[in-house]
C-alpha cells in the first residue's frame, strides 16, 4: 500500500489518505472554503446556543412547557442544521455525565458526519479535533478515531477535509493518519 504524500509548510500540512485529502490548519488560515462545518455539540445543543440574551417572544407558561418537553439528542449522534456553509452537530457531550464526553460518542460522531457528507455528496468539510475543546481528548487519539472512521467509510465524500487544529498542537498531528493510510484509489492517479 503506498504511503500517503505529507507536505509541510508553515501554517498548514497536507496528507492523502485514499481519496480523502486531509488538510490541517488553524482556525485563523483557512486552507480552502467548505461545503460544511461541523461543531462541537451537546444533547441540548447548549455549547451551540447564542450567549446574548433576548427578550422572550412567548409567554413564560409556554417557554416552561417547551423547555420541560425538550428531548435531548442520542449522544453520537449528528444534527443537521440547514445554511451555507451546512452545520453538522457532533453530539460528542452529555452535560449531565462526568465527563462529559466519550470516545465512543466521538467514533460514532465521525462515522454519522461521514455517511452525511456521503449521501449528500459535500466535496469539503471543516472539521475540528472533537472533544478537544470542551473534553480533553489528546488530539493524537483524535486521529485514530478519524483514521478508522475514514477506513470503515471508505468515503468518496468528503474528497477535502479541513482538520481546524487547536492552539498549540502542529501539524504533525497528522502523521497517525500517515501511519494507518487508506490504499490510495487507482481512480485518482
Amino acid at each position: 500500500m503506498p504511503k500517503p504524500i505529507l507536505v509541510h509548510d508553515r501554517r498548514r500540512c497536507q496528507c492523502q489518505t485514499g481519496r480523502v485529502q486531509v488538510v490541517a490548519a488553524p482556525r485563523w488560515a483557512p486552507p480552502f472554503g467548505v461545503a460544511a462545518t461541523v461543531k462541537e455539540e451537546d444533547t441540548y445543543l447548549v455549547l451551540s446556543a447564542e450567549p446574548t440574551l433576548k427578550a422572550p417572544t412567548e409567554s413564560l407558561p409556554h417557554l416552561l412547557i417547551r423547555a420541560l418537553s425538550t428531548l435531548p439528542k442520542p449522544a453520537g449522534s449528528v444534527v443537521v442544521q440547514r445554511g451555507r456553509p451546512l452545520r453538522l452537530l457532533a453530539i460528542v457531550h452529555n452535560l449531565d455525565c462526568e465527563p462529559t464526553w466519550r470516545e465512543e460518542w466521538v467514533a460514532a460522531a465521525l462515522d454519522g458526519v461521514l455517511a452525511i457528507t456521503a449521501e449528500r455528496h459535500l466535496e469539503s468539510l471543516r472539521l475540528p479535533v472533537l472533544a478537544a475543546r470542551h473534553g480533553h481528548l489528546r488530539p493524537q487519539r483524535f486521529i485514530a478515531l478519524l483514521s478508522t472512521a475514514l477506513r470503515h467509510a471508505a468515503p468518496e465524500y468528503p474528497r477535502l477535509i479541513w482538520l481546524e487544529l487547536p492552539a498549540g498542537v502542529s501539524c504533525a498531528l497528522l502523521d497517525g493518519l500517515r501511519e494507518s493510510a487508506l490504499p490510495e484509489d487507482p481512480g485518482m492517479a
